[in-house]
């Protein structure tokens, strides 16, 4: 006989742009290759505030949150390589079978944006009851327990605060794994970021980590892009006050090795694309809304061997990326509780407002 469902108490959004409201729900015991975690903080990021607002549509009333970190409750049992107890970051999910998966690049997993956006499980059943959908991201972490798979958990040392460690698992491996892993920055390169958010800050980390040379930040926050500078970049621009395309000439007349457009504005797309150096890589990060389009010099990206490429999670493996991210962490070259506030779960709405007012950089809700 299967075990009677257990009780969630998890931040629910009802309708499309509704604020979240804490109610319990009902939520299935793990099935074989599913793990139960206890969410001890879990980030907020701009795609749950998407999310929130049908910029891609999803099921709703659901449970958000892809950013979660805790401590394993209990596992499946197919599941291998975790154990109640352990401490675990969640990250994307992906279907291990396609052959994006077998090929090593689970980012680019065939199913991934259905299995991240379509709150079921890849067979459509829905472990949460009273009608709330729930497996977003595979772990629908704004709640006091997640159901994960195996896949896309990542144990972590015992010793790396779980309040850092959430972030890792989508908006820091996705700025970070972009400039490592994605375009193998390499020292001596340049490199532009457009947007300092989570993100964006993250790939200015990167950059100084693998010792870009040149590394210029754009932004319209002066106070993010003071923190830019701290944490590496040689050069910001305020396009709020400033001519991005001219001040970008200026500082390398000749274009740039990469350029990050991370602000999802298809005029940001176009810029970046119109700085690359010959052979130079400009890739897409930001999401935007279903069906945008943006004009794209062809010319500029045919002549000189310029190219253009989206990045999805940094490209990462997390079970190999995210533990390099911890050890950089404790190297102190990746010093991700610089971007962070923390707040108390009841003050969800609170941090959302905090993230879309600039005041934040990453909010962390802790469940304690």
């Amino acid at each position: 006989m299967p075990s009677a469902p257990m009780d969630v108490e998890a931040a629910v959004v009802e309708a499309k742009g509704d604020p979240f409201r804490i109610r319990t729900v009902p939520l299935e015991e793990p099935r074989p290759d599913e793990v139960l975690v206890r969410v001890v903080a879990t980030g907020v990021c701009q795609t749950d505030a998407h999310s929130r607002n049908q910029d891609y549509p999803i099921p709703m009333p659901v449970i958000l949150g892809h950013e979660g970190a805790g401590i394993v409750e209990r596992v499946g049992s197919a599941v291998k390589d975790l154990a109640p107890g352990d401490h675990v970051a969640m990250t994307f999910p992906s279907c291990g079978r396609c052959d994006a998966c077998r090929a090593g690049s689970p980012a680019n997993c065939t199913h991934g944006f259905e299995l991240a956006f379509g709150a079921s499980r890849q067979d459509g059943t829905n472990a949460y009851g009273d009608g709330v959908h729930g497996h977003f991201f595979g772990q629908s972490s704004f709640a006091r327990y997640a159901l994960a798979n195996e896949r896309n958990t990542v144990r972590l040392p015992d010793d790396m605060p779980l309040e850092l460690a959430g972030p890792l698992g989508c908006g820091m491996q996705t700025g970070a794994g972009a400039v490592m892993n994605s375009l193998e920055v390499g020292a001596g390169e340049s490199l532009v970021v457009l947007g300092t958010g989570a993100v964006g800050l993250a790939a200015v980390m990167a950059a100084k980590a693998v010792g870009a040379t040149t590394i210029v930040a754009v932004d319209i926050n002066p106070s993010r892009l003071a923190l830019a500078e701290e944490l590496g970049a040689t050069h910001t621009i305020d396009a709020s006050t400033e001519d991005t395309d001219k001040r970008l000439r200026q500082i390398s007349p000749d274009g740039y090795h990469y350029v990050l457009e991370i602000t999802a504005q298809p005029r940001m797309l176009a810029l970046a694309v119109d700085h690359l150096r010959p052979m130079g890589t400009a890739a897409l990060i930001g999401g935007a809304p279903a069906g945008t389009t943006a004009p794209i010099d062809m010319n500029r990206l045919l002549n000189g061997g310029r190219r253009l490429r989206g990045i999805a999670q940094g490209d990462s493996v997390p079970q190999i990326f995210i533990p390099q991210l911890v050890d950089l962490y404790r190297a102190g070259k990746f010093p991700v509780d610089r971007l962070v506030r923390t707040y108390d779960f009841a003050d969800i709405n609170q941090a959302f407002e905090d993230a879309a007012s600039g005041e934040v950089i990453k909010p962390v809700l802790l469940m304690n």
